[in-house]
C-alpha cells in the first residue's frame, strides 16, 4: 500500500552538452539513475548537436566490412549504437541507459532535472530554444565554469539560465579533470543548490480540513538571488507527486565511489571558483616559466587564492562564503590542479620558455580552442577599471598587465607586494 503524501512519480534527466565532459556527467548521471529506481527514471537523455563523423582507422570499434564502422554516420546514431561518444570520449563506455537525441526539445520534453554541460556562449540560444518546451517546475544545475563579466557587473552563468527559463539553477564545480573522471580516477566535486522555499516539503497543515493552511504561496514563490535580494523570477513550485530536489537528492544523482560530492548552497562562490582560479593559473605558469620553483609558486597561489576570496566578499558580499573557496573542491582543489598542469598553467609556462606571448602558444597548441583565463583576466580587469579597484586585487591587475605587455613577468614580485 502506498503511504499517503509518497512521492508517486520519478524525476527524469536530461544532459544539454555532450562535449567531453558532458558525456563524462551523462555517465555518472546514468549510472546512478538506474541504481536509484526510487528517485529517478532509469533513461537519461543527452542532448548530441548533431554531426557527420567517420570511426578512425585506430578506434577498436572500426569494422571495413561495416558501413557503420567505416562509413561516415550521425553521431548520435553512434553513440546510441556503440554506447561511446566517438568523437569526443573515445574509448570509454557509456551506460546504456544513455540516449543521444539530436532534437533539442525532445530532449527536454517532461524532464524534471535539466544539467547544462556546454560552451558559455551558447547558453543564450540555446535557453531561447527550450523556452516553452521544458517543465514549468523543472530545476537545473550548470556544469559551465566561470561567471560572465562585463564592465559593469558580474553574473552567474546558473542566474542567466534560470532568468531566460523562469527556474531555478544551481552549478557544479571543482577539480574534475574530465578524462581521469572518465578513467573513475577518484577526486571530488562541489555541488551549490539552494532550494527554493517553494521546493520544501511542508506538513499537512493542522486544521479542521485538509485544505486548511496558513502558508503564504507567494512567499514560497520566491527565493533569494547571489546578490541578496528576492530573484526577479518566480518559480513554479515542484508538485508533491515528485521527491524533492534538494541537496540529499542531487548527492543521490551525482555522487560515485570515485566521484564524490560535497553539497553547499554557495552558488556564486562556487562560480566565481571556477573562474578566477585560471587568471592565478597563468601566474603561476608564469613562475614556472621562469624556473623559480615551488615556493615561487606556492606564493602566486597563496596570494591569488585570498584575492579570489575578496573579490567573491567585496562583490557578492549577502551570499558568498569564504569557506567555498578555501575548503571545498570548486575552489582550492580546482585552483591547485590548474597551477599544476591545467591549459591555463602550460600555455603560459610555455610563453615564457619561448620568449613569446600566450596568445601565439594558444594558437600554436590548442587545435583551434580558446583559454578561458586570457579571456577572465582582460573581462575582470575591465571590471575592477571601472570601479577603481584595480590595487586592491594586485595578482589579477598583474596578470592582465603581462598579458598587455605592459609588465614584465620577472616584476610578478614586486607587483603582488
Amino acid at each position: 500500500m502506498a503511504t499517503l503524501g509518497a512521492p508517486t512519480k520519478k524525476h527524469k534527466v536530461t544532459v544539454v552538452g555532450s562535449g567531453n565532459w558532458g558525456s563524462v556527467i551523462a555517465k555518472i548521471v546514468a549510472e546512478n539513475a538506474k541504481s536509484r529506481p526510487d528517485l529517478f527514471e532509469p533513461e537519461v537523455r543527452m542532448w548530441v548537436y548533431e554531426e557527420t563523423v567517420t570511426i578512425p582507422h585506430e578506434s577498436k570499434l572500426y569494422d571495413p566490412s561495416s558501413e557503420l564502422s567505416s562509413k561516415p554516420q550521425k553521431l548520435t546514431e553512434l553513440i546510441n549504437h556503440f554506447h561511446e561518444n566517438v568523437k569526443y570520449l573515445p574509448n570509454i563506455p557509456l551506460p546504456h541507459n544513455v540516449l543521444a537525441t539530436p532534437s533539442l526539445t525532445d530532449s527536454v520534453h517532461d524532464s524534471t532535472i535539466l544539467i547544462f554541460n556546454l560552451p558559455h556562449q551558447f547558453i543564450g540560444g540555446i535557453c531561447d530554444q527550450i523556452k516553452g518546451h521544458i517543465l514549468p517546475y523543472a530545476r537545473g544545475v550548470s556544469c559551465i565554469k566561470g561567471v560572465n563579466v562585463s564592465n559593469d557587473e558580474v553574473s552567474l552563468f546558473s542566474e542567466t539560465i534560470g532568468a531566460r527559463l523562469g527556474i531555478y539553477c544551481g552549478a557544479l564545480s571543482g577539480a574534475n579533470i574530465a578524462n581521469e573522471v572518465a578513467l573513475e580516477k577518484f577526486c571530488e566535486t562541489t555541488i551549490a543548490y539552494d532550494p527554493p522555499p517553494s521546493d520544501s516539503r511542508n506538513p499537512t497543515p493542522k486544521g479542521p480540513t485538509p485544505t486548511s493552511s496558513h502558508v503564504n504561496l507567494q512567499a514560497l514563490s520566491s527565493h533569494k538571488d547571489s546578490s541578496g535580494g528576492t530573484s526577479k523570477v518566480k518559480l513554479v513550485p515542484l508538485p508533491s507527486e515528485f521527491p524533492p530536489i534538494d541537496h540529499q537528492a542531487l548527492w543521490a544523482l551525482f555522487h560515485r565511489p570515485y566521484f564524490h560530492v560535497r553539497m553547499v548552497s554557495d552558488v556564486a562562490g562556487v562560480s566565481l571558483g571556477g573562474g578566477l582560479k585560471n587568471i592565478v593559473a597563468l601566474a603561476a605558469g608564469f613562475v614556472d616559466g621562469l624556473g623559480w620553483g615551488d615556493n615561487a609558486k606556492a606564493a602566486v597561489m597563496r596570494v591569488g587564492l585570498l584575492e579570489m576570496v575578496k573579490f567573491g566578499k567585496r562583490f557578492f558580499e549577502s551570499s558568498v562564503h569564504a569557506g567555498t573557496f578555501t575548503e571545498e573542491s570548486a575552489g582550492v582543489a580546482d585552483l591547485i590542479t590548474s597551477c599544476s598542469g591545467g591549459r591555463n598553467h602550460r600555455c603560459a609556462k610555455l610563453a615564457v620558455e619561448r620568449g613569446v606571448t600566450v596568445d601565439e602558444v594558444e594558437a600554436s597548441e590548442l587545435n583551434g580552442q580558446k583559454l578561458q583565463g586570457t579571456l577572465t583576466a582582460k573581462e575582470v580587469n575591465a571590471f575592477l577599471k571601472t570601479k577603481g579597484l584595480e590595487h586592491e586585487f594586485p595578482l589579477l591587475t598583474a596578470v592582465y598587465h603581462i598579458l598587455e605587455g605592459t609588465a614584465k613577468v620577472q616584476d610578478i614580485p614586486d607587483l603582488i607586494e
